[in-house]
């Protein structure tokens, strides 16, 4: 008797629980990037007002707009030009050298435990010199030509690619190790198709590194008797207390640096369009 009155219940309730959800509005996000370029551009404003305020002195630290009129004038007279030339030459081919150096024989230690006995060891113990220790003897080596500076930018460029390779090479997933032996992979499409596939991201975050370092090594290179080059301006630029060249160098290394960096991202984004966590995959 009591099984109509139960079924009236509940058929209310159902029909409650079964009504289309209400559509929540979706709040629009943060424009990050916008921020991200607002920040700095807002700490030049500022920088631009306090020099022309005289708060800060001109040769402490000149406005912006005599650091942009000075480059304009380096570049019209052709000297900045021939410079900023000869710097990007030096770390392209320093890092050329060096990165497939480093690549080379951080996949030997990667895939093998002689090569690591045999390469990792002495390869930690140069990583462990200070940078600056090594160039009295670089110097004495190669003089104050060119190839000493190939040599630096080389060394500062080796390590950060070699210790990535042997990173992402060792830290394949080993589930897809054994799915690729259980399918019958041979060995050499297994590396080719799986491990080194998988150990990108992390060699590419050597890449990045290696671009930063390349660009540190070339600062300590050209301002030890080079002719030419963004580094020797800064140098001859404190002979003379020219201290809106030298915040130019500065400068110049910063776009450099910040230029380079965005074309290794948009690498890693043409690269890694497979991968979830890299813009272009699939999520």
């Amino acid at each position: 008797m009591s099984t109509p009155a139960i079924t009236a219940e509940v058929t209310p309730r159902t029909a409650q629980t079964s009504a289309p959800p209400v559509a929540v509005p979706r709040r629009r996000g943060l424009p990050y990037k916008v921020i991200s370029w607002t920040v700095p551009l807002l700490l030049l404003g500022v920088w631009e007002l306090l020099a022309r305020a005289g708060v800060i002195a001109p040769n402490v630290l000149p406005a912006p707009s005599s650091v942009g009129t000075t480059a304009w004038r380096l570049t019209e007279t052709g000297e900045l030009p021939n410079h900023l030339w000869e710097s990007l030459k030096r770390a392209a081919i320093g890092l050329a050298a060096g990165g497939s150096l480093g690549l080379v024989l951080g996949t030997l230690t990667g895939f093998s435990r002689l090569g690591e006995a045999i390469v990792d060891r002495s390869i930690q113990i140069v990583r462990a010199i200070p940078f600056l220790a090594i160039l009295p003897l670089v110097m004495v080596w190669f003089g104050v030509g060119e190839s000493g500076r190939y040599f630096l930018v080389a060394l500062g460029t080796l390590f950060p690619i070699y210790l990535n390779t042997v990173l992402g090479i060792r830290q394949v997933d080993p589930k897809l190790l054994e799915m690729g032996r259980v399918v019958g992979l041979p060995r050499l499409r297994l590396v080719r198709t799986v491990i080194l596939p998988g150990a990108l991201p992390s060699v590419l975050l050597g890449v990045r590194l290696a671009l930063t370092n390349a660009w540190l090594a070339l600062v300590i290179a050209e301002t030890v008797g080079a002719p030419a080059g963004i580094g020797y301006m800064a140098t001859n630029a404190r002979e003379f207390l020219q201290t809106d060249v030298i915040v130019l160098v500065i400068v110049l290394y910063a776009l450099i640096g910040l230029t380079t960096d965005l074309l290794a991202r948009a690498l890693e984004r043409r690269l890694l369009a497979w991968h979830p966590n890299y813009t272009g995959g699939t999520k």
